[in-house]
């Protein structure tokens, strides 16, 4: 039996992933612009705070199987997704943990290589408590949505001092069909905070 997805660049079609109502998803032209600023070598450990439906987890699994994925998400229904997710792509190589982050990674053994931020409040307390956490030379990666939070995760970066900082925007039109005709609909907006922890 072929693999739902079985290609080896990332860019999982939307509809192929299980939701549930009023989960967020983070679409394949934005998730790729995530995933290309998390910088992961192929034995990388990633802790996904928030990871929300898994398309996370579930697209650097398929591209990185020789990493570790810790998938946090306080929902367990939502954790039970994610888990489906995994399942439904055949990735192996992602653990969800049910929990309240840092709280349930704290007993971790080893620390992670990069730290990915979909979620979480209050987001400033989260950074710096997650900070403590990622290896000297590891990334952070930290989405916002609006304006409140792009300030408080940019506030949080100077305070943390985090290098080699980089942010985008996205601005992504999709052509869709609406009745006979086919139009361009954008994508809602994000904004993508990424640095290394040099010091």
């Amino acid at each position: 039996m072929l693999p739902l997805w079985p290609y080896a660049t990332p860019g999982i079609t939307d509809e192929l992933f299980e939701g549930l109502p009023g989960i967020p998803m983070s679409q394949k032209e934005v998730r790729l612009l995530l995933i290309s600023h998390l910088h992961l070598k192929p034995n990388a450990i990633l802790w996904d705070i928030g990871a929300g439906t898994g398309t996370i987890p579930v697209e650097v699994g398929l591209l990185c199987p020789g990493s570790q994925i810790i998938a946090v998400e306080r929902d367990g229904d939502v954790a039970n997704l994610i888990r489906r997710n995994c399942h439904r792509f055949g990735v192996q190589n992602v653990e969800v943990v049910d929990g309240i982050a840092p709280d349930c990674l704290q007993n971790r053994l080893e620390r992670p290589d990069c730290i990915c931020i979909e979620g979480g409040k209050p987001i400033k307390e989260l950074l710096g408590a997650l900070w403590v956490y990622l290896k000297h030379q590891g990334r952070i990666v930290a989405t916002a949505s609006n304006l409140e939070i792009l300030y408080a995760v940019s506030e949080s970066f100077s305070q943390l001092q985090v290098r080699n900082i980089e942010i985008v925007q996205s601005a992504i039109n999709r052509l869709e069909k609406r009745g006979y005709h086919q139009s361009f609909v954008s994508v809602d907006p994000i904004f993508i905070l990424s640095g290394e922890k040099l010091d």
